[in-house]
């Protein structure tokens, strides 16, 4: 019988073309008056689209229009950006960044900024922690309880719940030798004493907690756990039995027949970073996106994708737009929180947000979603807010929330607009929290 010799292929063939081939950035201030043009030239290669926009979300960029087309070996996008004020991008720092970020040298010269990535080798002294659970009123309050009496000291988190799930990526220290801990039985301490908080008094199993190692961007992971979760499935919870009609996203999935590719549109409330949420689900759901056209209408946004399956096959089952349909809606959720938005500035100190979310849990409030930061000897907590019963959150709450700690940190209250019809068109935008860029804040 004879042998079978498969052909040779060199493993740096594709780092070759890429040689040959540089990707080609350029950011354009001329050519549109109201926005920066970015565009994209480069060898197509999978989940391309979603580094390309998340470089682009990561600096808060708003996107206003984008073209998409990698339909063969190539690449070509164009995305109208803006900064969250609605301006050009000017920044000369801003425009080097996108250009290294984006081009031949990304992988040396950007290498020195700091990421969005969950793991240990990529936040230095610190140990991420993930968690993901069945969500209840004060359980924020009481994960950070159990970390700050193991002495662990909270550096950033970053904390989304939706559809009674709730997901959260903690970053930890040593509360004396601001290290990172290494000890296996503390570190077991603490893993049994989160599972056991996430589990709560109904010894739900699907309660977890693991330390990451891995490189993934934070966003994207919150995104994967909440999949893996199945947070797509079930019914509609208490609080968004309400919400009106035009907050709900309207998404089809639809077939070209001419061209072989199912086309995924969704139109919904526009804010910041929806792009990004809606790219990195296709991507993992194991979709490919040929072709794309992104467009805002005040405070609306439109984005027809059309995709294929990694095999090439299209959608053909309506089990398989149903489930589509649900993941995307999801996704678009996750990041939307309506109600009050409270940010809190203060002296960093061993603690703090097991201090914060006590006093939020004692006032009767939820969280929905929260973003912590630490810059030097400053933390900032940002958290949505909403009655524990899903009731909007009574003035008076607000007051006594003022008095109790407004002799030891700043207090700002935002409302998100509760309205397509605001005038501002990406409140959300503007009322968010950005977790973008934290990392190299608080290891600067």
């Amino acid at each position: 019988m004879a042998n079978v010799c498969w052909p040779y292929f060199d493993p740096e063939y594709e780092n070759l073309s890429t040689r040959i081939n540089p990707p080609r950035v350029s950011v354009d201030n001329t050519s549109c008056n109201d926005s920066t043009l970015v565009k994209v030239d480069s060898m197509n290669k999978p989940g391309i689209l979603l580094e390309v926009v998340q470089v682009l979300t990561d600096l808060d960029l708003i996107i206003t229009k984008a073209y998409i087309s990698s339909d063969g070996g190539w690449f070509m996008d164009v995305f109208h950006v803006t900064d969250q004020q609605g301006k050009k991008i000017t920044d000369i720092k801003t425009i080097d960044y996108i250009e290294k970020a984006l081009g031949p040298k990304s992988q040396e010269e950007v290498s020195t900024w700091a990421d969005k990535r969950v793991g240990v080798h990529s936040v230095g002294g610190h140990i991420a922690i993930e968690l993901i659970g069945k969500d209840r009123p004060g359980l924020l309050s009481e994960i950070s309880a159990v970390l700050a009496n193991l002495h662990f000291n909270v550096v950033a988190a970053e904390v989304w719940t939706h559809n009674r799930r709730i997901a959260c990526v903690v970053y930890v220290n040593d509360d004396t030798t601001s290290r990172a801990v290494a000890d296996p039985t503390r570190l077991s301490i603490m893993e049994d004493q989160l599972k056991n908080i996430l589990r709560g008094c109904e010894n739900d199993e699907a309660g977890r907690t693991s330390f990451s190692m891995g490189f993934t961007h934070v966003d994207r992971r919150l995104h994967q756990m909440l999949f893996a979760d199945r947070d797509y499935e079930g019914g509609i919870v208490a609080t968004e039995v309400d919400c009106p009609p035009s907050l709900k996203p309207k998404i089809t999935v639809e077939r070209c027949e001419d061209k072989g590719y199912s086309v995924v549109t969704v139109r919904c409330k526009d804010r910041a970073k929806l792009m990004f949420d809606i790219v990195c689900t296709l991507t993992d759901m194991q979709y490919v996106v040929f072709h794309a056209t992104i467009s805002s209408d005040g405070p609306h946004a439109s984005q027809e994708y059309y995709i294929r399956h990694m095999d090439g096959c299209v959608l053909d089952t309506e089990g398989e737009k149903e489930r589509v349909i649900k993941c995307l809606e999801a996704a678009i959720r996750r990041r939307v929180s309506e109600g009050l938005s409270l940010e809190l500035c203060a002296k960093d100190r061993v603690g703090l947000l097991s201090e914060v979310t006590r006093i939020l849990r004692e006032n009767g409030l939820a969280v929905s979603r929260a973003g912590v930061m630490t810059i030097g000897e400053q933390a900032t907590n940002v958290f949505y807010v909403r009655d524990a019963s899903g009731n909007p959150v009574d003035t008076k709450i607000i007051e006594a929330l003022r008095k109790e700690i407004g002799h030891t940190m700043m207090l700002n209250v935002k409302k998100t607009p509760a309205s397509s019809r605001e005038p501002e068109a990406r409140g959300w935008a503007k009322t968010s929290f950005f977790f973008g860029n934290l990392l190299e804040r608080f290891l600067a």
